[in-house]
C-alpha cells in the first residue's frame, strides 16, 4: 500500500526555530515512510533567491536531500511567499518543483493540487500583486539586486502584507466558491488539496449534483503541524505535536 502526504504553509523562518526544529524532526521521524511528499507552498517564510542561502536555509536543504536519498519523492510547489525557490534549490535539496496547478492521481482518482492563493479573487489587491510577483520578468529584475536590497524588499513586502491583511474582512482573505467551482471543472476533477488560506478542513462541493470534495491543509505554528495523508482509498486530514515526532 502506497502512502502519499501532503503538507503547506509551514513558513520556515530563522527567528521561528520550534517550527524549524518540528519540520526537520517531521523529515527524519515521519515523513519517511511515504512514497511521495507533496509540499503545496509557502515551504519558507521567506525566499529571496537560491544565491541567499545561509546555515538555516542549507540544514533545511539538507534534510530534504537525506529524506529523498532514503527513498520519499519531494514536490515542492511555490507559494507567494517563497515564489522565487529556482531549480538550483530543487538540485542541491534533490526536490521537484511542480506547477501550481498539478494535476496527479491518487489511485484511480484525478487530483488537483494548488497553493491556493490563485482561489482568492475577491482579493483584487492581493490578486494583482499574485500577478505582478509570479511574472517571469519582474521575478528576473528582482533577482538580479544585490542581496542587501532582497532582504529590504523581502522585509518591506512582509510588513505590507501584514498591514493589508489586518485591515480585510476574513471572508476576502478566504477561497472564492465561484473560483473553486471553475478549477474543477476546468481541470475535470472532483478532488481539491490546497493551503494558503490556514482553514484547515475538508468541504464538500456541489457541482450542479455532481459530489466533489475540497481539502484545506494547515499552517504550522504554535508547535501544531498538520498533514493529508493518503493511504489506500482514504484521504485524512490530520494534526499533530512538532515536539513529540521524535518519540513517535
Amino acid at each position: 500500500m502506497t502512502t502519499t502526504l501532503f503538507i503547506s504553509d509551514i513558513h520556515l523562518f530563522e527567528q521561528e526555530p520550534e517550527t524549524a526544529q518540528g519540520f526537520l524532526d517531521y523529515l527524519a521521524f515521519r515523513a519517511p515512510d511515504a512514497d511521495d511528499l507533496y509540499i503545496l507552498g509557502d515551504l519558507f517564510e521567506g525566499w529571496i533567491g537560491d544565491d541567499a542561502q545561509g546555515p538555516f536555509e542549507a540544514r533545511i536543504i539538507e534534510a530534504l536531500r537525506t529524506l529523498s536519498e532514503q527513498g520519499t519523492r519531494v514536490h515542492v510547489m511555490h507559494g507567494n511567499r517563497d515564489f522565487l525557490l529556482g531549480h538550483a534549490f530543487a538540485e542541491e535539496s534533490h526536490t521537484h518543483l511542480i506547477d501550481d496547478p498539478s494535476l496527479i492521481a491518487l489511485g484511480d482518482t484525478p487530483v488537483l493540487l494548488m497553493h491556493g492563493d490563485s482561489l482568492c479573487t475577491q482579493d483584487p489587491e492581493y490578486m494583482k500583486f499574485r500577478a505582478m510577483a509570479r511574472d517571469p520578468n519582474w521575478q528576473n529584475a528582482i533577482l538580479a539586486k544585490p542581496l542587501e536590497e532582497r532582504l529590504a524588499l523581502a522585509k518591506q513586502l512582509r510588513q505590507q502584507s501584514g498591514e493589508a491583511n489586518s485591515r480585510k474582512a476574513d471572508d476576502i482573505m478566504d477561497v472564492a466558491p465561484d473560483a473553486v467551482l471553475d478549477a474543477l471543472r476546468e481541470h475535470n476533477v472532483r478532488t481539491l488539496i490546497h493551503g494558503h488560506t490556514h482553514r484547515p478542513d475538508i468541504h464538500d462541493v456541489d457541482l450542479g449534483g455532481d459530489a466533489a470534495k475540497r481539502y484545506v491543509l494547515g499552517d504550522w505554528k504554535d508547535n501544531l503541524g498538520w498533514e493529508l495523508r493518503h493511504e489506500g482509498d482514504t484521504l485524512s486530514l490530520v494534526s499533530f505535536s512538532l515536539t513529540d515526532l521524535s518519540h513517535a
